[in-house]
């Protein structure tokens, strides 16, 4: 790989640095700092989110024909790279990363019209219906069912670990359409859903590092149109296995790993100008941590720079995902160590970037385990190898 950048590639990169200092708002910057959980809440997010639509830098990874920018992957790199190491919130990616693939490659040019041009302007907020208490690694394993009913389809059942469900206005979920008969798989189907339709109810989760991220979601004799099913009926698990891709490799994590290096680094300058004693294996780690980091975004360069706007990434997705959940581990564990015995105070309030490394360390237990646990992602890449 060349990684240098060329006269354009320099001049782009300029632009992308002026948009953002110009553009980003302090309270998005500053919320993203102080980040513990996942993703922002819509306060922090959305402005920003804003910003980019107006310049049409929003959906990078969309075809130019649905709003996209028509950057090339190393583009898409410098842009990604600029925005997290200025401190941008990483906007919400469920209608933008996940959804909004499977539809314009997919859905009906109904549902193209309809639901693309509302989540580049915000007005869809989307959550992930997949997991239910009984069916998370085993994913196909899934009970909740949609029958037909006339010009709809019936839908009782349960998801659980939805992401901002409590601030979406729409979920994309799996629903057993099948008689039953065959693999499990051929009965599923890919199902939009608007969450304030009757029978449809949000209960809160509270995660170990006391936020509310994600949440349970009920459903009981909810109507859904049949002009919302997307693609064929019955194959929604294919439609599933291309959104998790994007999912897994849908943009480039090592810039947003390297800006919580960043953070960690600094709250470890102000401890010792504070004249704190730091745990002697502190910057040690980070070093190691920085130097993996280093080695991941030559990884992700060369897979995921490659690739067309709205272009599968393939199976490939299991190794980023993969080591992606475990830099995240690492890079949390280094802000743990860090703050030494400080590590152990929980903090009443999250008014400083040391005061959200536990509640951060905290939450990346589950890095391993959302979005297709480790052990899943061993399967898939083994498997992947013997076909081979």
């Amino acid at each position: 790989m060349n990684l240098r950048l060329d006269e354009s590639q320099r001049a782009f990169r300029a632009e992308v640095r002026d948009f953002i200092a110009e553009n980003l708002p302090e309270e998005s910057r500053r919320g993203q700092s102080l980040l513990t959980g996942v993703y922002p809440e819509p306060a922090i997010s959305v402005p920003w989110h804003r910003k980019l639509a107006g310049k049409g830098w929003l959906a990078p990874m969309w075809p130019k024909e649905f709003g996209g920018t028509g950057w090339t992957g190393f583009e898409r790199f410098i842009f990604e790279n600029e925005c997290a190491l200025a401190g941008a919130p990483y906007v919400f990616p469920l209608g933008l990363r996940l959804v909004g693939p499977v539809i314009f490659t997919f859905g009906t040019q109904a549902q193209k019209d309809r639901f693309l041009p509302r989540i580049l302007t915000d007005e869809d907020y989307w959550c992930q219906g997949f997991s239910e208490p009984g069916a998370g690694s085993d994913l196909a394993s899934l009970t909740t069912r949609a029958v037909p009913d006339g010009d709809d389809y019936v839908v009782n059942g349960s998801k659980i670990w939805q992401t901002h469900a409590h601030h979406a206005n729409m979920m994309f979920t799996l629903v057993r359409t099948g008689s039953g008969d065959g693999p499990k798989q051929a009965g599923i189907s890919f199902l939009l859903i608007p969450l304030d339709t009757p029978g449809v109810e949000v209960r809160p989760i509270v995660s170990i590092g006391g936020d509310h991220d994600v949440n349970q979601v009920f459903l009981s004799d909810v109507r859904v149109p049949k002009s919302n099913l997307v693609g064929e009926v019955g194959k929604g698990w294919d439609y599933a296995k291309f959104l998790l891709r994007f999912e897994r490799a849908g943009g480039f994590a090592a810039a947003r790993l390297r800006a919580s290096l960043k953070r960690i680094g600094r709250v470890l300058e102000s401890r010792m100008a504070a004249g704190i004693e730091i745990h002697p294996d502190a910057r040690r780690r980070i070093a190691e941590v920085a130097i993996d980091v280093d080695v991941f975004e030559m990884l992700e360069l060369k897979i995921l720079g490659p690739l067309a706007a709205g272009e599968d990434p393939g199976p490939i997705s299991s190794i980023l995902k993969l080591r992606t959940s475990q830099l995240k581990q690492d890079v949390a564990e280094a802000g743990h160590l860090a703050l030494g015995e400080d590590g152990a105070i929980w903090p009443t309030e999250v008014e400083s970037e040391s005061d959200a490394l536990p509640g951060d360390y905290l939450n990346s237990r589950a890095a391993t385990i959302f979005g297709g646990a480790r052990e899943v992602q061993l399967g898939l890449i083994a498997r992947e190898a013997f076909r081979r």
